[in-house]
């Protein structure tokens, strides 16, 4: 019983100085009712293994736009249902505790139209390298430019299972640029996610050449 009163005395110490620290970070620089919901939002996020960072810096964001209040709060919630979508399918992918890094990247890819289905799918696929969170930015990038959320998955999921390394799904985006590019270079249109599609198919083709195919797990 002694036990339990101590961790409980922790957690909410713990929690006192995360709404501390909340509340110095937002100090002059967004309206009172704002930084109120905030310390609201991060101290339940906290308690649930969210991060807390996104909160803050999509108040501050939308405060220094001069974004209505109202309008901030709406956003603030959305992130927070985001993140916990984020978590859910992190959780999903098999990590009993994800971390905030990796839901934050998560919760930035639901917001450019990834489902949590998606999110799972990227996880489970670049889990053995260890890039979870950077692969989750990729994603995000991918869908943000047009390329279609399940044609995004494919697409990062064939660069892995191909053997190609974290800086080879780093490079997607910055290639599907160029894809677009040569084909307005060449007089034709080419749109991002016809850009991809190639990409996937030139990686799925590497994978099945012979003597070509890596290991689809690299780094164990």
């Amino acid at each position: 019983m002694k036990t339990l009163c101590v961790s409980l005395l922790l957690a909410i110490c713990s929690t006192g100085v995360r709404a501390q620290d909340v509340t110095a970070r937002l100090a002059g620089r967004v309206p009172p009712d704002v930084a109120t919901l905030v310390r609201q939002l991060a101290i339940s996020a906290a308690a649930r293994g969210l991060p807390v960072d996104p909160l803050i810096q999509k108040a501050i964001e939308g405060s220094a736009k001069g974004v209505p209040a109202d309008r901030v709060a709406t956003a603030l919630r959305g992130l927070v249902a985001q993140l916990d979508v984020a978590a859910a399918a992190l959780r999903d992918a098999g990590s009993v505790q994800p971390d905030t890094d990796a839901i934050a990247a998560g919760a930035f890819a639901v917001n450019a139209g990834l489902s949590g289905k998606n999110v799972t799918a990227l996880a489970v696929a670049s889990r053995a390298s260890r890039s979870v969170p950077a692969t989750l930015r990729v994603a995000s990038t991918l869908a943000a430019m047009g390329v279609p959320p399940d044609q995004t998955v494919e697409l990062v999921t064939q660069v892995i299972q191909s053997g190609g390394s974290p800086a080879d799904v780093l490079a997607l985006p910055t290639q599907v640029m160029a894809g677009v590019s040569e084909g307005q270079g060449r007089g034709r249109g080419v749109t991002p996610a016809q850009a991809a599609a190639g990409l996937a198919r030139a990686a799925a083709a590497h994978a099945n050449a012979p003597g070509q195919q890596k290991p689809k797990h690299p780094h164990p």
